[in-house]
């Protein structure tokens, strides 16, 4: 996940907002689509979907736009009709990484991750070639307003959580994925809605990357994230903070 994270942090200073914002509801969308058509219409009633629309509340999309993706996805006829795909590879510096899209086209979405991989010094693999290296891991997050660190610890636990670490900023809970639903209902019910709940992809080991291959890393995730039927993207790489500081000046 450190990976994953430095990467968003760099994202975030890259500037063009307006394309990136743009680019965030597409894919909410996409999730909200598929998760509607999957399951009820009703979040209440849906899970996926409740995770989805709370997801896209956290980026501020606004409740029409909400409205109408349900409303299309339930519709009946017309409209995409995406399926889930994954892709693994490595990266440069042997660095591990998974690809989740939403596509509704897999010989498009393949050529461009292959492309993508390629380009940036990687190699696409088959399926289950890196996912091993990885723990698939529910993962529910509060401000640390929400509660104090003690509360918190003693809710997961009561909810069947494995794990919780707390600092200044927030509250992140692990769990199993077969025990994602029933502790995050737990969580809600007792300090409100969080600010993120998902499915995500942790890495067992981190590979540690140097100035030359740094750049190289964040050029290939950022490519890959910027693909629009690209949902999520892992890696198990940590950047050195003097390294990072660097590349940041």
């Amino acid at each position: 996940m450190a990976g994953h994270s430095q990467f968003k942090n760099i994202m975030h200073r890259k500037g063009a907002q307006d394309a990136r914002r743009a680019r965030q509801f597409a894919k909410l969308i996409r999730e909200i689509t598929v998760s509607a058509r999957q399951g009820l219409p009703d979040p209440a009633s849906n899970p996926r979907l409740r995770a989805a629309v709370t997801a896209a509340r956290q980026a501020n999309m606004p409740k029409d736009t909400v409205d109408r993706a349900i409303k299309k996805a339930t519709g009946g006829a017309g409209g995409d009709d995406y399926v889930e795909v994954r892709y693994e590879g490595y990266g440069p510096a042997g660095i591990a990484v998974i690809v989740e899209a939403l596509t509704d086209n897999r010989n498009r979405t393949a050529s461009d991750v292959r492309a993508a991989f390629s380009k940036h010094g990687g190699a696409l693999g088959e399926t289950n070639s890196v996912s091993f290296l990885f723990n698939r891991v529910g993962v529910i997050r509060y401000p640390a307003a929400a509660a104090s660190a003690d509360d918190m610890l003693e809710a997961a636990i009561e909810a069947g959580a494995d794990n919780v670490e707390s600092d200044a900023e927030a509250h992140e809970v692990t769990c199993a994925v077969d025990d994602f639903f029933t502790v995050r209902d737990a969580l809600e019910g007792r300090f409100g809605e969080p600010e993120s709940a998902r499915l995500d992809w942790r890495p067992t080991t981190t590979v540690t990357v140097d100035e030359d291959r740094a750049g190289s890393v964040l050029k290939l995730l950022d490519a890959l994230e910027e693909n629009d039927d690209v949902q999520n993207v892992y890696a198990n790489f940590e950047i050195p903070d003097a390294v990072m500081a660097r590349m940041s000046a």
